[in-house]
């Protein structure tokens, strides 16, 4: 790819465009909420199989006018095997809400369901899994901090920050926005997209140090543009297969992982705009100079140079 692009000139439209995206994420995160799944909040997990493909659409149906209007229902596995989430119902003790299901679902059908398995979420667990989860992202952020800060410098660090957070607020406004149900596999995706995304701007960030070595005329803007220019092709293919794989699963892979596919696919697009636009943005506007990345002189060098 030989022509130049102007990324860093264009970092104050980027910082727009970002500003309002995550306005809209964090005032729907505020105002919304995430629609938590029964990984969450707690709540009953069914799962029912058919000798025939099963009819979704008339599963809800019967459930909606049995009294189970909040109910979750998806194919398992094949189409035959279904899996309803339902929220808790303190009035209800287990045994009671699958007898009630079943009679439900089989009171009209045209072929009977079978009771596979029943499983039940307390709240406390739901709330556990939730702190648990909220600890992972924060213990996974700050790890790479410490890794960033270590392996390049302190602006990096910060600014390879600055492009997760950016990623998971923005994935996360994506999901309350929409009232997208978030569960444990969403949150698996959002872990993922961390990771793709800090991938991404390790690439870049390794070029920008080794042309602020290298090359000697040129300001810090003119070489993060360069080293981005470099690592773009690299950058748009290894997008652009991942997001071809996450457009399968999304639709052809079946209701079970349709939201981890979504989540993947949302942070992996913003991924990739945030490891041009916001990270390395950042670290210019940190006041990242040659002095700063300078390789350390070796001990003795001074006279090894010696006449």
């Amino acid at each position: 790819m030989n022509k130049q692009f102007d990324f860093m000139g264009k970092r104050q439209m980027a910082l727009v465009l970002s500003s309002l995206l995550l306005i809209i994420s964090i005032g729907s995160l505020a105002v919304k909420n995430l629609a938590l799944g029964i990984d969450f909040t707690g709540g009953t997990l069914v799962e029912i199989g058919y000798h025939q493909a099963a009819d979704i659409k008339s599963i809800r149906e019967a459930l909606t006018q049995g009294g189970f209007e909040d109910a979750s229902v998806q194919n398992f596995g094949t189409t035959k095997d279904v899996l309803i989430r339902l929220k808790p119902k303190p009035e209800l003790k287990q045994s009671q809400l699958s007898t009630q299901i079943m009679e439900t679902i089989n009171q009209n059908a045209a072929q009977p369901a079978d009771l596979r398995r029943v499983e039940f979420v307390g709240p406390q667990v739901g709330d556990e899994l939730a702190e648990d989860g909220g600890l992972a992202m924060l213990y996974s952020i700050f790890g790479i901090l410490v890794y960033v800060a270590w392996r390049f410098e302190y602006k990096f660090s910060l600014g390879a920050v600055a492009a997760l957070i950016h990623d998971v607020l923005i994935t996360l406004g994506f999901f309350s926005l929409f009232s997208m149900e978030f569960d444990l596999t969403v949150l698996a995706a959002v872990l993922a997209v961390i990771g793709y995304s800090l991938n991404d701007t390790i690439v870049v960030f390794d070029r920008i140090r080794e042309n602020f070595r290298k090359l000697r005329k040129g300001s810090a803007e003119e070489i993060m543009n360069k080293s981005i220019n470099q690592t773009l092709s690299r950058t748009l293919m290894t997008s652009f297969t991942t997001i071809l794989v996450l457009l399968a699963l999304a639709f052809l892979g079946g209701e079970i992982i349709h939201n981890f596919s979504i989540a993947l696919l949302v942070g992996v697009i913003i991924g990739t705009y945030s490891s041009i636009f916001v990270a390395s943005p950042v670290v210019l506007a940190l006041g990242i100079s040659k002095e700063d990345l300078k390789m350390p002189d070796k001990e003795g060098a001074e006279i090894n140079k010696m006449p």
